[in-house]
């Protein structure tokens, strides 16, 4: 960056910025027919003195980006190993005879411990206080290595435990939209722009800022100021015309946007909205659909800053200085407002109006279901055969008044950043549950209800408005200000309901925005998402099997019937609410006496404990071999389907104490109360390899028809717990490779699904198509993504799997032997996009390439 460009101009008496007008006039480039992603990196790589500003103009060529972002956002699960990651870093280089202060955040760092709180207790006024007690218990070691941290990298900020959701807190206060550097004596403005380490920070689009989920390692890469490569990605553009139908929800909008677009298929691709009923939509309303990209499958769903922007800065409580600061940035630079003449590599129409009510599941988001066809869906997904995606059960359905039965609700949660954040959805499901306690209605003993704000402003509207209390008379307490049940967080089940579970497919109902198998509850089958408001109804029906249309919720005082439509709140009655949403509501952010209290070591190098279950030195900087050339034969470890998560590879819910995590803990004196997560373990490489593939619901071809952590040893044949079998094949040297269909490594951003498959000793992954992230962080850790774009290859695990892999035209031949014959060989790409994952993977990873970078 240097101050004598030609392009540099002054906005006020003390604010310059590049000029992205000035550029495209040097250019001859229309500055407005190109997307808002596109000038971003133009503006980016302008303000860096990059070269090769006319092949970013020439964004449809695909040209590789280089992008340094202004700031990065961690949260508590994905950055604990990060950080860990961070401090062992420092000693490596201190052991070295390096300078371990170079070990430094380049760029401003927030990390909002928001994915610990677990819903211990419920249905009570103490589920809040209690439900953080436990916290504290479990996790202290954990937050006095975060204060440490906060210590120890001087650019590193900590929103302390029970603020909320790291994505509400960054919509709300973090994000500025406008950023600064003094240089060379001027002050310098340019975009906010981030990246995270949760899958979901493209919520912050809806503010119109640009930034996307990574994995931990390359943002850890950002961290320390390195750019984040990309190949220049398709932007779609999606023109949203026409307004949501009375009784239409955010939540129903983006389940059905989600749907669409993964029937469409945009991963990978940078999403952009526009249009008409762009324009209309509040703050709110656009960080739901920009916060659900990774479910859709895009990497960001950007929209443009205008005046509801600025809006939503003052709700907010941003001062006047960067609300006018903003408006006068963006219109300089021609960002300003909704764009109209745009060139996208491909344009989708979406008519607001074709909404309806819906919802998601039983097992996947993009599984959408129109709200009058919910039962007879789930009746569907019952009957259905195993191996076609049902559940292949008989038995009896759940009914009005009847017993625990298949579609039994017995857990209703709202909760996730997704719809927490929209004042709308809560006042409205406030508006419907003070409807149902004027009628007399209650929800069965058996649901477990739960609230899980997304920061502490919900609390203040809700009170103010005289909405707290009908919600917490129907159960739904606030149990705790974090992501809870949205990220399996979600305790213990009623006794009734847990036995229920073990005989059968029970449903849990949440305002999330992830419902894959195992991860809200592992004792739950049917998973759906949904609108705060039927989350209400459907906690009250205490069954997924109830159609609305024509089966009350329940019955009054004088036993007439009371339907869903009795209750629904009128959007008059919720916009007369909205006046209960103030600035003040965004000022609460009371502090908690235990973190103020809480111990931490100081200094430059944290002091390890050896005997810590929480926190041990990073494994990951001795450097692995990459597959160059023809080596030794692999073995298979799992042959996998399609759509598999990260979940799936590395689960972030809790620890089975007969488990081989389970088993460890055990080994090393800790109580089963206090096993905690997976997700809280993260910085204990002991734990967190066991916990890889331990998803009890993981489908192996290998695994003899077993579902879970199983596959079979070869060529032994024993039937093992995956991490058992890899540290046989550990002990005989033998590398191995791992086979999946579509979608691998959909879900969450975390790194532990690259990490924890490299350390049981994984070098290749061959699937037949790969999730943005996933991807990414194989690469970074090391791990070759091999692509076949056929069948599904005819395999049972029995083979031995030889690879001669040409680098320089990104192809690899794939023999596969079993009983000294060869069965199956194919043609696969090498999925390394761009020159510098080849450098990254040349040098077994990205942390290994910084080491080795100086």
């Amino acid at each position: 960056m240097h101050t004598q460009s030609p392009f540099l101009r002054q906005l006020s008496q003390d604010a310059y910025f590049y000029s992205l007008p000035a550029l495209g006039a040097a250019l001859g480039v229309d500055m407005e027919t190109l997307p808002l992603c596109v000038r971003f990196f133009l503006e980016n790589a302008l303000r860096k003195g990059l070269d090769g500003l006319g092949a970013l103009a020439r964004w449809q060529e695909r040209p590789n980006v280089a992008f340094f972002p202004g700031r990065v956002v961690l949260q508590d699960f994905t950055g604990l190993p990060l950080l860990v990651d961070l401090a062992s870093m420092r000693d490596a280089v201190r052991d070295s005879g390096g300078d371990a202060h170079a070990i430094e955040p380049q760029v401003p760092v927030d990390l909002v411990i928001d994915h610990s709180v677990q819903v211990d207790v419920f249905g009570t006024k103490e589920a809040l206080k209690q439900n953080l007690d436990w916290e504290f218990i479990r996790n202290r070691e954990r937050y006095s290595f975060f204060k440490w941290s906060q210590q120890a990298f001087k650019r590193l900020k900590i929103v302390p435990p029970g603020r909320g959701i790291v994505h509400q807190v960054h919509l709300e206060s973090l994000a500025s939209l406008v950023l600064q550097e003094r240089i060379e004596g001027k002050n310098i403005l340019y975009p906010d722009t981030v990246v995270g380490t949760d899958s979901h920070t493209p919520m912050i689009n809806g503010l119109g800022l640009l930034g996307w989920g990574v994995g931990g390692i390359e943002a850890q890469g950002a961290m320390l100021g390195q750019p984040i490569y990309l190949e220049m990605p398709k932007v779609v553009g999606v023109a949203l015309i026409g307004s949501l139908n009375p009784g239409v929800t955010a939540t129903d909008l983006v389940l059905f946007l989600t749907h669409k677009l993964r029937e469409h298929g945009v991963v990978g691709s940078f999403v952009e909205f526009f249009g008409p009923g762009s324009e209309t939509l509040s703050v709110a309303y656009r960080a739901t659909l920009a916060n659900m990209a990774p479910e859709y499958g895009a990497t960001t769903g950007l929209f443009a800053v205008d005046e509801k922007t600025l809006d939503y800065l003052q709700l907010t409580g941003r001062s006047a200085d960067l609300v006018e600061r903003v408006r006068a940035y963006y219109q300089a630079q021609g960002l300003f407002g909704t764009p109209t003449r745009v060139r996208y590599s491909e344009t989708l129409t979406l008519d607001l109006g074709s909404v309806l009510p819906c919802v998601a599941g039983p097992k996947r988001p993009d599984q959408h279901c129109p709200l009058w066809a919910v039962k007879a869906n789930f009746e569907a997904h019952l009957r259905r055969p195993f191996a076609q995606g049902g559940y292949g059960q008989e038995g009896p359905i759940a009914s009005e008044n009847g017993p625990l039965a298949h579609g039994s609700v017995v857990l209703a949660a709202i909760t996730s950043c997704t719809n927490t954040s929209n004042p709308s959805a809560l006042l409205a499901a406030g508006l419907l549950a003070q409807a149902a306690v004027r009628r007399g209605l209650r929800v069965p003993g058996f649901v477990k209800t739960s609230m899980a704000p997304g920061s502490q402003a919900v609390t203040a509207y809700l009170k103010a408005a005289g909405l707290l209390e009908p919600l917490e008379a129907l159960g739904f307490h606030i149990v705790g200000y974090g992501c809870t049940t949205c990220i399996g967080n979600s305790g213990p089940l009623t006794e009734a309901a847990q036995k229920a579970a073990e005989r059968f497919v029970v449903a849990s109902v949440l305002s999330g925005n992830r419902n894959f198998e195992a991860r809200v509850h592992p004792a739950i089958k049917a998973n759906f998402l949904m609108s705060t408001s039927l989350v209400v109804a459907y906690a009250l029906a205490g069954r997924i099997t109830i159609d609305f249309e024509t089966e009350p919720l329940g019955y009054d005082a004088l036993g007439q019937p009371v339907f869903l439509k009795d209750l629904w709140p009128s959007e008059d009655a919720i916009q007369a609410q909205l006046s209960s949403v103030t600035p003040t509501c965004f000022s609460q952010n009371d502090l908690l006496p235990q973190w103020e209290a809480l111990d931490c070591p100081t200094g430059l190098h944290y002091a390890w404990d050896p005997s810590s279950t929480y926190i041990k030195v990073s494994p990951f900087f001795q450097v692995r071999k990459p597959v160059w050339e023809p080596t030794q034969s692999l073995r298979i470890l799992a042959l996998l389907g399609d759509n598999v998560t990260t979940d799936h590879i590395s689960p972030a819910g809790n620890i089975d104490p007969q488990s081989p995590a389970g088993q460890y803990l055990k080994g090393c004196d800790v109580q089963e109360a206090l096993f905690n997560s997976y997700g809280s373990r993260r910085g204990n490489p002991e734990v967190m390899a066991r916990g890889t593939f331990a998803n009890r619901r993981l489908k192996n071809a290998m695994a003899k028809g077993k579902e879970g952590p199983w596959t079979c040893h070869q060529p032994s044949g024993e039937l093992l717990s995956i991490y058992e079998a890899a540290q046989r094949y550990q002990r005989e040297g033998t590398p191995l490779i791992v086979f999946a269909g579509h979608n691998y490594g959909m879900g969450s951003s975390r790194d532990w699904a690259a990490k924890g498959p490299a350390l049981l000793g994984v070098q290749v992954v061959v699937a037949q198509s790969f999730e943005r992230i996933h991807r990414s962080n194989l690469v970074h850790m090391g791990i070759l993504p091999l692509q076949w774009t056929g069948d599904p290859l005819p395999l049972n695990g029995e083979e031995s799997i030889a690879l001669n892999i040409d680098f320089a035209h990104l192809e690899a031949k794939l023999t596969a032997s079993a009983h000294g014959k060869e069965r199956v060989e194919a043609r696969l790409s090498v999925r390394l996009d761009t020159p510098m994952e080849a450098a990254y993977y040349g040098c077994g990873g990205l942390l290994s390439w910084v080491m080795g970078s100086g």
